[in-house]
C-alpha cells in the first residue's frame, strides 16, 4: 500500500511538473495573484515585526525595573484638567517614600524643560534640560561614556555642571573631547563633567538630545515653579508588582489622600507604552493582514479557474489514463500537486518580493524590518495550502469523469 502511494505521488509530481512546464505563460500568470498576496503579507509582517523588535529595545533603554511617578499619566484617558489640578510632589514626600519602601534601590526627583545649548558659536535647539540627583543616570538606565557622573556634592552646593547626551556632543564638539569645556544653556555657563552613551530614539523622540544637571542647580537657574516627577528603580525586576502595590499605599499616605478618593498621582512604567503601542499596531496589522488574505483568496480563485480549464483541456487524457487502470486517487493527487506547486511557486516568488520590499523600506525610511524564518516558511506553506484547498474541486471533478465519456471528448 505504501509503495502504491509512493508511486502515485512520484507519478503525479512528474505529470504536474510536465503540465506546468508545457503551459509556462499560464503558470506565470496564475502565480502572480498568489505572489502578490504573499508579498503583501510578508512585507507588512516584516515591517511590523521589525517595529516590534525596535520598540522592545527602545523600552528596554528606559530601564526594565524602573517606575516613574508623576501627576500626569503617560497615556491620558481622562480630562487634562483633572490631572493638572493634582497636588505637586514635594521633597519631604520623596524622602518619606524612600524611607518607607522596602523595594527601592534608587530614586531621583526629575524636572525638565526645553532649552538651547551652545558652544564655540555652535548651537543645538530644543534640547531636553533635566534636573536630577546623582542616582538618576542609573535609574533611567543611562550609561556614562566619558568623564564622571553627577555627585551628591554637585547637588548640595548647586554646582553649574552638566552631563551631555551623545546627540548634543556630536552636534557641538565635532570630535573634540567635551569634558572640562564650558557650554552655555540659555546663555548661562555650565562646565561639562561627563557624556552619556547613546540610547537611541523612543517613539521618534531622541533620548540623546539631552543635558542633565544637578536638581538644585536646575531650580536655582530656572526657578522653582516647575513641578517634578520621581524616577524610581526597583532592586529586582521580579518584585515590580509588589513594589508598585506598596508604592500606591505609601503615596496615598504621604500625600494625605482621603480613603475612597481616587489616586492623585500616576505610576508610569514602560509596559503602559507597550500596551498603547500594541493597540495601535494591532489594528494596523489586522487591516493589513486582511488585505493580504483577500489577495490570496483572489489568487486561490484564479488557481481554481485555471485548474478547471486544465481539466477540460485534458479530459481525453484523463479518460485514457482511467481506461488503462489509473485510480481516482492518482488523478486527484496529480491535480492537487499541480495546484499546490503553482501556489507554492507563487508563494516563493512573493516571499522574495515581500522580503525585498521590507528591506528596501527599512533602508529608505525610518521603518524597521525584521522577518523571522518561521514567517518565511509559514508564508510559502500557507500559499501551498491555498493552492491545495482551491484545487480540491477541480481535482475531484477530474477524478469523477466517466472514462467512456472522457474518451469521446474532443
Amino acid at each position: 500500500m505504501k509503495r502504491v502511494v509512493r508511486v502515485d505521488l512520484l507519478e503525479g509530481a512528474r505529470i504536474a511538473l510536465f503540465s506546468l512546464s508545457a503551459n509556462r505563460m499560464r503558470t506565470v500568470l496564475t502565480t502572480v495573484g498568489i505572489g502578490i498576496g504573499v508579498a503583501t503579507l510578508l512585507a507588512i509582517v516584516g515591517i511590523i515585526q521589525g517595529l516590534n523588535s525596535s520598540f522592545d529595545k527602545q523600552l528596554a533603554s528606559m530601564g526594565t525595573n524602573s517606575l516613574y511617578v508623576s501627576k500626569f499619566p503617560w497615556v491620558m484617558t481622562g480630562d487634562w484638567w483633572m490631572y493638572r489640578n493634582r497636588k505637586n510632589f514635594t521633597l519631604p514626600q520623596l524622602e518619606q517614600i524612600r524611607a518607607q519602601s522596602s523595594y527601592i534601590s534608587g530614586m531621583s526627583p526629575v524636572v525638565n524643560r526645553v532649552g538651547d545649548v551652545a558652544f564655540n558659536g555652535e548651537q543645538v535647539s530644543t534640547v531636553e534640560i533635566t534636573g536630577a540627583t546623582h542616582e538618576y543616570l542609573s535609574v533611567a538606565a543611562y550609561q556614562l561614556q566619558s568623564g564622571r557622573p553627577l555627585t551628591e556634592a554637585d547637588d548640595a552646593v548647586t554646582r553649574p555642571v552638566v552631563v551631555l547626551g551623545s546627540s548634543v556632543v556630536s552636534s557641538l564638539f565635532s570630535g573634540l573631547n567635551p569634558v572640562g569645556r564650558t557650554v552655555r544653556i540659555d546663555g548661562r555657563p555650565f562646565q561639562v563633567v561627563g557624556t552619556l552613551a547613546s540610547k537611541g530614539k523612543l517613539l521618534g523622540n531622541d533620548q540623546d538630545l539631552k543635558v542633565v544637571m544637578p536638581f538644585k542647580t536646575f531650580y536655582s537657574t530656572f526657578g522653582k515653579g516647575r513641578p517634578f516627577s520621581i524616577a524610581i528603580s526597583i532592586e529586582r525586576p521580579e518584585d515590580m508588582k509588589k513594589a508598585e502595590d506598596q508604592l500606591v499605599g505609601i503615596l496615598r499616605r504621604v500625600r494625605s489622600t482621603p480613603p475612597g478618593a481616587p489616586d492623585d498621582f500616576s505610576i508610569n512604567k514602560p509596559e503602559m507604552m507597550a500596551k498603547t503601542y500594541e493597540q495601535l499596531t494591532g489594528a494596523l496589522f489586522g487591516v493589513a493582514v486582511g488585505v493580504g488574505f483577500i489577495t490570496l483568496l483572489v489568487g486561490g480563485i484564479g488557481i481554481m479557474n485555471i485548474m478547471l480549464v486544465s481539466v477540460r483541456e485534458r479530459t481525453r487524457e484523463i479518460g485514457i489514463r482511467r481506461a488503462l487502470g489509473a485510480r481516482k486517487r492518482t488523478i486527484v493527487l496529480q491535480f492537487l500537486m499541480e495546484a499546490s506547486a503553482v501556489s507554492a511557486l507563487g508563494g516563493l516568488t512573493g516571499t522574495i518580493v515581500g522580503l525585498g520590499t521590507a528591506k528596501i523600506l527599512s533602508m529608505l525610511t525610518p521603518l524597521a524590518a525584521d522577518v523571522q524564518w518561521a514567517t518565511v516558511v509559514g508564508g510559502v506553506l500557507f500559499a501551498a495550502l491555498v493552492g491545495l484547498l482551491f484545487g480540491i474541486w477541480p481535482a475531484a471533478r477530474a477524478a469523477n469523469l466517466d472514462p467512456v465519456e472522457a474518451l469521446r471528448y474532443e
